[in-house]
């Protein structure tokens, strides 16, 4: 082992010599003795194996740097048994019987195959000040990063992993996100030691044998480390919600070396970490060294009357709609829309010269809370049966249920698991809420009745249009189209949403979200924003058009201006107009809208002053924001690319300034 000690050191890692100590005893769950082991250094690393024949499961790969890793992380980790994920229907199965038996989850008993969960009140959420990009400089990861000089973060997070995983199974996620030898997608594989993760894991990805035999002896992974941090002392009740203190919950990503650390949190974006962590933050530094883009955008299918197809990536901050937009039915006739992915684009330029796009996730970690027939019927039908629920409340009836569900629901337990009843109030006289307003389901995305039929397509959908958006209740314009490449990417960047309970210890009212990539983006901002300007270089005039929405403007008195939902639609159309060259736009100081009269707005009950306040563009308002945007671009300091400088120069000039 003394070379892997040396390989190690010269990658700064440094980590406690209890590494590579053998363990006095370790299970490994596999079927065939003669299967179980394929690696010296695996034999070498854990020579006392029990074998568990009655589990079916088996060590079914020779890559020996995956093999090497397991076996050292074994070694650090110290859990009582390793089980290699299949991705099987048994394995699931199995493993909800055993978190049943446990009171981790609670069945449903109007949803067929379907579970709740309830977290711990400290792990509901993305904690950001807990996350890190833990590149070899501070200067790489840039200001909007937390940064932590990786040797000493990994000196840290060793010392906590060591033992970390003793009374619990270890895991073994092989998974791929993106269809399974896609040219676009990347192999991962994560270590746990949270059956929560492994279930989530298998609807949020493609795990299992298939994606190892895809790996192959020598293939390149992304490995992926997470412990609940809650070791187990011998005779030790565990509780249903297993998780470390919030001062030792760490996200870790190390940019340079493909790698992912995670401890202390068992919530969905610190803990299923094929999502955010890899196929943003990671993916994001990726996409940069290989010449392709990795984004938090969804992806859909339009088409228009005449047959015609329009493919857009919209990106929105949590909470502002994305779901329910992926998931649009039209109120348009003639136009359908079908889901391909409702989080993350990626996009590389085929030899077209286009842009194509796959999601690679499997399926939809939804909020839940605002979710309705109303808002979301596709959703809802989705989630009817095969569904993870966590912290939503649980009905007297065996059923789940959250705020703005647009259903009735008398008495039930709360995300905590107390009584719970609608006319609850606090020591303030403020509702009680039921559900936690970040609560959550996991649902295959297969289960989406307007799921496209080339969702799963290897070689991705040409994408047409880019929208951007968030929430605002003044000042930006229901929908505006960017003069140019340039512009959109200045748009982009300086796209301003009010927070959500997505991200835990966001205090500010409003704030800059970039591309709805500020939690996200794994490198320095400004030179992801030049990443954006050299993509435009590439593609040239086959780029996609770029716009930006606000479904979420108010009248001065506080009403909403816009109904949204399905009448969304009629904005995407307007879009696909641009796109095909059929409507003209007004010229405006921040981008070009619709001329009255081309934004269908037929059929619809909507006052003709509220259509004018939602075009409105308010001159001065835009002034008053100038210096504050100029601030927050000036924060990238001299990575911030010449060319965004001057499309802010441009706006100044267009407003008068």
């Amino acid at each position: 082992m003394s070379a892997e000690k040396n390989e190690f050191a010269a990658a700064g890692c440094q980590i406690p010599a209890s590494l590579f100590a053998r363990p006095d005893r370790l299970l490994f769950a596999c079927g065939r003795r003669d299967e179980r082991l394929h690696s010296a250094v695996f034999r070498e690393a854990v020579p006392d194996i029990e074998i568990h024949k009655e589990q079916g499961f088996a060590m079914k790969t020779k890559n020996e740097k995956l093999l090497q890793w397991v076996a050292e992380t074994a070694a650090l980790c110290k859990p009582d048994a390793i089980q290699w994920c299949d991705g099987s229907q048994a394995e699931y199965d199995a493993l909800f019987k055993q978190m049943v038996a446990a009171g981790a989850a609670t069945p449903l008993a109007k949803r067929p195959n379907s579970h709740l969960f309830r977290s711990h009140p400290s792990d509901v959420a993305r904690v950001e000040d807990r996350t890190y990009i833990a590149s070899r400089t501070q200067a790489e990861a840039g200001p909007t990063n937390n940064w932590i000089d990786p040797v000493e973060l990994k000196k840290t997070m060793s010392g906590l992993y060591d033992g970390c995983m003793r009374g619990r199974t270890l895991y073994v996620i092989p998974f791929s996100m993106g269809p399974v030898g896609s040219p676009i997608a990347k192999i991962g594989v994560e270590i746990t030691d949270s059956p929560y993760v492994v279930v989530n894991m298998h609807v949020m990805t493609r795990v299992g044998d298939k994606v190892l035999e895809t790996l192959g002896e020598n293939g390149e992974f992304i490995p992926c480390l997470h412990s609940v941090g809650a070791p187990l002392a011998p005779g030790q009740k565990d509780v249903a919600w297993p998780c470390a203190p919030i001062e030792k919950k760490y996200i870790a990503h190390f940019p340079e070396e493909n790698l992912i650390w995670s401890y202390g949190s068992g919530y969905g974006g610190n803990a299923l970490l094929g999502k955010k962590c890899l196929a943003l933050r990671i993916a994001s530094t990726m996409a940069r060294r290989e010449g392709w883009m990795a984004e938090h955008m969804l992806i859909l299918r339009l088409t228009n009357p005449e047959g015609r197809r329009f493919h857009v990536a919209a990106a929105f901050p949590s909470a502002c709609g994305k779901t329910n937009l992926a998931m649009l039915q039209p109120s348009i006739p003639g136009w359908k829309c079908e889901c391909i992915g409702d989080d993350i684009a990626w996009m590389k330029i085929r030899a077209d010269g286009r842009l194509y796009a796959i999601n690679p996730e499997a399926g939809f970690f939804g909020v839940a809370p605002g979710t309705s027939f109303k808002s979301n019927p596709m959703a809802m039908e989705t989630i009817r049966s095969n569904t993870i629920f966590t912290n939503c409340v649980l009905t007297d009836d065996g059923d789940v249920w959250w705020e703005d569900m647009n259903v009735e629901c008398k008495h039930g337990l709360d995300w905590k698991g107390q009584d719970w009843t609608p006319d609850m109030k606090d020591a303030a006289g403020k509702p009680v809420k039921g559900a936690h307003p970040n609560a959550r389901f996991t649902a295959p995305a297969r289960q989406c009745p307007v799921i496209c039929p080339d969702w799963e397509d290897p070689n991705g959908v040409p994408i047409d249009i880019f929208v951007f958006g968030g929430r605002r209740s003044k000042l930006v314009p229901l929908v505006s189209q960017a003069f140019d490449w340039d512009h959109g990417v200045y748009m982009g960047a300086t796209a301003a949403s009010e927070t959500t309970a997505a991200a835990l210890d966001v205090k500010s009212a409003i704030r800059r979200d970039p591309m709805a990539m500020l939690p996200f983006c794994g490198y320095h901002v400004g030179d992801y924003w030049q990443h954006w300007f050299d993509m435009g270089d590439k593609l040239g005039a086959k780029a996609p058009k770029i716009f930006y929405v606000n479904w979420f403007r108010k009248s001065p008195e506080g009403k909403w201006l816009w109904p949204g939902f399905r009448e969304n639609a009629r904005v995407l159309k307007w879009m696909c107009e641009r796109v095909e060259g059929k409507v003209d736009a007004v010229q405006t100081p921040v981008g070009f809208i619709p001329k009255p009269g081309d934004l269908d707005v037929g059929g619809m009950q909507i006052d003709a002053a509220d259509m004018a306040e939602l075009m409105r563009i308010d001159v001065e308002g835009w002034k008053s924001e100038v210096p504050e945007i100029e601030a927050y671009l000036g924060k990238a300091g001299d990575r911030l690319p010449a060319r965004m400088r001057a499309q802010l120069a441009g706006l100044k000039k267009r407003l008068g300034l």
